[in-house]
């Protein structure tokens, strides 16, 4: 008579259910550490050609990021790490892998093509995000209509900037430029154009008064200094003593000097590539070459890049 202990198999019974969850939870749970991600900041600078510029910082906590992208027409895709440098990526439709080098966090600046559409003179962003964030609009425009209340709303020359929160939002803008208006008749008429220019500062003061009032209601009224910023008074450095400091310099980076110098010193980047007919990445690397250099530094000036030749560039030396 053969015999067979129970005991062994009712024990494996009992747990193999337990050790399969335990797989399981172990498997779900590895996808969520590595594709942690958190943004930081969100900009966005709409251009007069229709197309949209994203710069955005993103802390994150692993080697191979996976990031989901606004759109799938993409140019000028650059990731940058700690430390300045370039990563590598892969993009694939909508999404980006990026190696981070060991980077807690990068950032990411792309041209994207989906944000805007055009009907007639009228051109309409259309933009559903996840976070908070700032919008440039283009130069000479005009803001005809908007389905969402900006946080906040200020005018830079002859730009808007918008601070806009989370969700679908969408603006309607037209481009302005200076017309005569003639006098006024009995059977005058009134185009997309002109209609736009009359409503377009009405809604946007609208917008602006309902802003006000709605920080007035919220914040306490505090008191606010005027400081008088006193600027610098030694001037920027000769283009020549740059050189002789700097031999091993390039012949165009040498031209970026000579430029930023015959414009008192500083200008914002995108001077620069229009000067130089450079995409954004190339001018951006120039840029930041000079910086490691010791030539030039970068700050921001109305959510824009300033590059200005620094002038304790003799005294290191």
């Amino acid at each position: 008579m053969l015999f067979v202990r129970t005991d062994g198999i009712i024990d494996t019974m009992v747990n193999a259910p337990l050790i399969v969850a335990g797989l399981l939870v172990v498997a779900l749970t590895m996808p969520l550490q590595t594709s942690f991600s958190a943004t930081r900041t969100l900009d966005l600078i709409i251009n007069t050609d229709g197309s949209t510029h994203i710069s955005s910082q993103i802390d994150v906590d692993s080697s191979n990021f996976e990031l989901s992208l606004f759109g799938s027409s993409i140019d000028n895709f650059v990731v940058l790490g700690e430390d300045d440098t370039t990563l590598s990526r892969n993009i694939i439709a909508d999404k980006a892998m990026i190696q981070t080098d060991g980077s807690s966090s990068i950032i990411v600046n792309y041209d994207i093509h989906d944000l805007i559409s055009k009907e007639g003179r009228i051109w309409t962003f259309s933009f559903d995000s996840p976070v908070n964030y700032s919008l440039l609009m283009p130069e000479n425009s005009v803001i005809v209509g908007m389905n969402v209340l900006p946080e906040n709303m200020e005018q830079l020359d002859s730009q808007i900037k918008l601070d806009i929160p989370s969700g679908p939002a969408k603006i309607d803008y037209i481009f302005s430029t200076p017309v005569d208006i003639p006098a006024p008749t009995s059977e005058s008429s009134f185009d997309s154009v002109t209609i736009g220019l009359i409503v377009g500062p009405i809604a946007a003061a609208t917008v602006a008064s309902v802003i006000i009032v709605k920080k007035r209601q919220s914040k306490p009224q505090l008191k606010t200094e005027v400081i008088q910023i006193t600027k610098p008074t030694k001037d920027s450095p000769n283009p020549d003593t740059i050189f002789n400091l700097r031999p091993d310099m390039r012949e165009d980076d040498k031209e970026i000097v000579k430029f930023i110098s015959q414009n008192g010193g500083e200008v914002f980047e995108s001077d620069l590539r229009k000067k130089f007919l450079q995409p954004r990445t190339t001018m951006w690397r120039a840029v930041k070459r000079l910086e490691r250099l010791g030539i030039v530094e970068i700050y921001k000036k109305d959510l824009l890049n300033m590059v200005k030749l620094r002038n304790d560039l003799e005294e290191e030396n």
